[in-house]
């Protein structure tokens, strides 16, 4: 869903110093109407399961947490501890007598593991990509997080969980108190909801139940005082002047995220399980097609994704938006297709190596398949891309004629280059980099740039970049592992075709009607440019049916928002503003009427 993930992490080197925990910035998010309620959990495998992934010479510690939901289905979640990464969704879970089997679609892992008579272990193989590793979970001891260290000095030791909140936004937090070999304090917080973990802090004390933090690089501070039980804390979170209530509960459990807008079951219409070929490529597509009530036959949406390696419904911190979308327009009588991406969820095929261009061909391949379907209106079938799916629905619609019309949702107009330029500019100065700094960054992503136009051979590639990170001074601002997931993308062939790919040919092609929208405040695909750019494509091309829409307030996943920063995505509570819903819907009907 992110254009250019490179520029993304050049500019979160910088962010650590300009982090905004909700202060809670003013914002026109809606407060949700409603917040979920806690289940019991009884029996079965519900509970926490510990396990140690052996890579090569690493060791990640993984936590999995299972419980049910409100619909009797299982909720699953992985923490990876040494990763800082927490709450990743797991995307589809079963369990057939003792053999149990579940996917991890962000980050294209799957398990399969045999349950022990007793229930304590899961012994089975962990794969990712080309590796199969043994991986064995452990049940935790109920309520193990919910006590201090044996070896604590201080009542105040132990993990944490707490949140900030307020208009829309619940920024989760997960602090960290030990004690260093001189028996002082430490601590360190996280903010999973931001994908930030380890922030350092200064100044930590406890004296007569009196707790007190200082973390310097978002200018922030805690003060506190422990209950008598010395389960929780209540106190005040103050950064940049304004201060907060915060709570802490002792727990090494994230919270659980809130997002309203997720539809519960059941729904007022079908879900049908749906496997169709690419047999150009001689792979499946797994998806899900949503259908109205009656016999059809309806009009159809075929929902295209953005980069990365998305499943159906295009989940990425805790967000559903294509299941959102898909329910939205379903109950408004029109269909939706929505499918793993290649090599991702239950879609076979290889991620790794597909490009734009490949990812148009799996959408060819949903319109042949949803036009042997009798209850489908072949003369009404329709595509809505989001980021990048906006440059993959004029791609499809400008060769093909059975695509009735299209949407563009944040699509981009400028080529590949320009687009990855103009987001990390937006996103600096959002997050108050100088522009000397701007300038800075921006010359170090066009050389790298220049780099994979030069070098063709990936060895090549990856010494000359290794060299430039070195020379430039960024190793010195970005952790190993960053610098080596960015290499990765870099010496893609996704990034080598979309460095390049410009999407006004194909726009100045599209013929259909098309819709348009974009966030005002999104950063990674800035409206104003994008929107002009394709404006003027479709007009200089002759479209006679077209609208361009920018939609005030929102960002690039079209939520309500303070600034559009993606450090914000996670901690707002809304997934898609009702009013963009409503713009969808309401073209899509106009245009689709018999």
């Amino acid at each position: 869903m992110k254009i250019g993930n490179w520029s993304r992490i050049i500019a979160v080197s910088f962010l650590a110093f300009h982090l905004q925990l909700p202060s809670i910035a003013s914002g026109q998010t809606q407060p949700p109407t409603h917040r979920p309620q806690a289940q019991t959990i009884t029996i079965g495998l519900e509970g926490d399961w510990d396990a140690k992934l052996q890579a090569g010479e690493a060791v990640i510690h993984l936590v999995l947490h299972l419980a049910k939901a409100s619909d009797g289905s299982v909720k699953a979640t992985i923490d990876s501890l040494d990763q800082g990464v927490y709450g990743i969704e797991v995307t589809s879970y079963s369990q057939k007598n003792l053999t149990l089997r579940f996917t991890v679609s962000s980050v294209s892992a799957s398990f399969e593991g045999r349950i022990s008579t007793d229930h304590r272990t899961i012994d089975g193989v962990w794969t990712q990509g080309s590796a199969s590793l043994p991986l064995g979970f452990h049940r935790q001891a109920a309520g193990a997080g919910a006590k201090k260290p044996v070896d604590a000095i201080s009542p105040s030791e132990g993990v944490w969980q707490g949140a900030l909140e307020g208009n829309g936004m619940r920024l989760r937090l997960q602090l960290h108190v030990s004690h260093a070999d001189q028996n002082q304090l430490v601590a360190a917080l996280d903010s999973p909801d931001q994908t930030i973990s380890g922030l350092p802090a200064t100044r930590v004390s406890e004296k007569d139940s009196a707790f007190h933090f200082e973390i310097p690089v978002v200018n922030g501070t805690y003060d506190g005082t422990l209950n008598s039980t010395r389960n929780a804390i209540t106190g005040t979170w103050t950064q940049n002047d304004a201060t907060q209530p915060l709570e802490f509960k002792r727990s090494d459990k994230l919270l659980e995220l809130i997002r309203p807008q997720t539809p519960v079951k059941p729904f007022p219409y079908r879900e049908v399980e749906v496997v169709f070929p690419n047999s150009q490529a001689k792979i499946s597509l797994s998806g899900t097609l949503t259908l109205p009530p009656g016999s059809g036959p309806f009009p159809v949406a075929i929902l295209l994704h953005g980069s990365g390696p998305h499943d159906r419904d295009e989940t990425l911190l805790g967000h559903r938006p294509f299941l959102v979308l898909a329910d939205h327009l379903t109950r408004k009588g029109i269909a939706v297709l929505r499918f793993d991406k290649r090599g991702n969820g239950k879609s076979t095929g290889d991620y790794a190596n597909a490009t734009t261009e490949d990812f148009a061909s799996d959408c060819q391949s949903a319109i042949a398949y949803l036009k042997t379907r009798k209850d489908i209106d072949s003369k009404r079938i329709g595509l809505i891309g989001h980021s990048e799916g906006g440059i993959i629905a004029p791609m499809v619609a400008a060769r093909s004629k059975d695509v009735a019309w299209i949407v563009l949702l944040a699509g981009p107009g400028l080529n590949g280059e320009d687009s990855l330029l103009l987001q990390s500019k937006a996103i600096l100065r959002t997050t108050g980099v100088n522009e000397g700094q701007i300038a800075t960054t921006l010359n170090f992503n066009k050389q790298t740039y220049a780099l994979v136009r030069q070098q063709t051979n990936r060895e090549a590639l990856e010494s000359k970049l290794a060299d430039l990170v070195q020379s430039s001074g960024m190793s010195l601002t970005l952790p190993s592992s960053a610098l080596q997931l960015q290499m990765s993308m870099l010496v893609s062939p996704w990034f080598r075709y979309f460095l390049d790919y410009d999407p006004v040919p194909a726009l100045q092609k599209t013929q259909c009607p098309v819709l348009a929208l974009n966030g005002e405040k999104d950063l990674q695909v800035p409206a104003q440019e994008n929107l002009a750019s394709i404006g003027k494509a479709l007009q200089t091309g002759g479209n006679k049916d077209f609208q361009i829409t920018p939609l005030p307030g929102l960002n690039h996943l079209f939520q309500h928002c303070p600034t559009g920063s993606p450090t914000e995505y996670g901690a707002i509570e809304e997934t898609i503003a009702p009013e963009a819903l409503d713009a969808v819907s309401d073209w899509v009907l106009k245009h689709t009427s018999p």
